[in-house]
């Protein structure tokens, strides 16, 4: 179980190292520099070398590590609050973007929520934005607390920055479906048991109809370019979460191949291609990681510290050091 942890950080980082470099670009533009299949391989972009990730996955750790700050403060004081820790960890990052290294071309809506200073909630709405940038940041909710409760707090981890409904659930159904994966489920039940959660909320509907659609695509002969394009961009919580549920599913063996699917598409290639990381990575573990990927990745050390230090938490029960997370 400790490899599906690890699978899921280091998986969601590869994804988004795969796919920054063709963000924003078009298929055709993709395969004209890089040939027919597309990116293949890590890639420089932007002045950033090889193996960097984008701030997908700087968020992602940021709300990794907030959870582990609640969960032991809680342990600690009684007092359960896992929200406003995984928000200061935010603000954090907010602050870091004023170094140029660290800066990875975050959305203008998380930079926005953030900056306010104040911390939105499903009840009182912070923006009304269904960007991606609430699902990206949260599949490490699904290792850090049992089904259900995971759904409904990565909803309240992405109502900080984004308001809509389509904002927000979808990242309470990664995180469901997460906790399905490392328990041993397969994606296609994880995703039956996650459905479920999802109808109890309120403004369900348009994430629900992407999950169906890109579960149906998946179970019929379609050219997978088409397919894609047919769920959309990513640009939008249900889009994004659409997409990298298809490319899962066609590939759902095989864990090269689905990122490679998720980031080459004319959209947010390194949102789709985190979440499909975190998917796969989750369902197979590290070893289903390419093994050269793992080493280019930036910071791939600490990101599979902090994996055995949720696994040591969150499913052993031991408390770590509050030194080594400083809040």
């Amino acid at each position: 179980m400790i490899n599906k942890y690890k699978g899921c950080l280091l998986g969601l980082a590869a994804g988004d190292a795969l796919g920054a470099p063709v963000e924003f670009r078009s298929l055709q533009k993709i395969r004209e520099k890089y040939g027919k299949k597309g990116i293949t391989d890590f890639e420089n972009w932007k002045g950033f070398k090889a193996g960097s990730y984008s701030d997908d996955t700087q968020m992602s750790l940021a709300t990794a590590i907030g959870c582990i700050l609640g969960y032991q403060n809680w342990r600690k004081t009684g007092v359960f609050n896992t929200v406003s820790m995984v928000y200061r960890k935010y603000l954090e990052w907010f602050e870091s973007q004023n170094d140029s290294f660290q800066r990875r071309f975050p959305g203008n809506t998380t930079l926005s929520a953030l900056e306010s200073g104040q911390m939105g909630t499903t009840a009182i709405k912070i923006n009304n934005s269904k960007g991606c940038g609430g699902v990206t940041r949260t599949a490490p909710v699904g290792l850090a607390f049992p089904n259900d409760m995971a759904f409904r707090e990565g909803v309240k981890f992405a109502a900080i920055t984004h308001g809509h409904p389509s904002g927000y659930l979808p990242a309470g159904f990664l995180s469901e479906m997460i906790t399905h994966l490392v328990a041993g489920k397969t994606l296609r039940g994880s995703i039956k048991l996650s459905i479920t959660l999802l109808k109890t909320f309120e403004g369900h509907e348009k994430t629900l109809n992407k999950i169906k659609h890109a579960r149906k695509l998946s179970s019929v002969r379609k050219n997978a370019d088409k397919a894609i394009q047919e769920l959309g961009g990513g640009w939008v919580g249900e889009e994004a979460l659409a997409i990298a549920l298809y490319c899962a599913l066609i590939h759902e063996n095989n864990f090269k191949n689905g990122v490679l699917a998720a980031v080459n598409h004319s959209g947010d290639s390194d949102s789709t291609g985190s979440i499909t990381g975190a998917l796969l990575g989750t369902l197979h573990g590290k070893e289903a990681i390419p093994k050269h990927w793992i080493l280019k990745l930036e910071n791939s050390e600490n990101i599979i510290r902090i994996a055995e230090d949720m696994f040591r938490l969150f499913k052993k029960g031991e408390m770590l050091s509050f030194d080594k997370y400083p809040s």
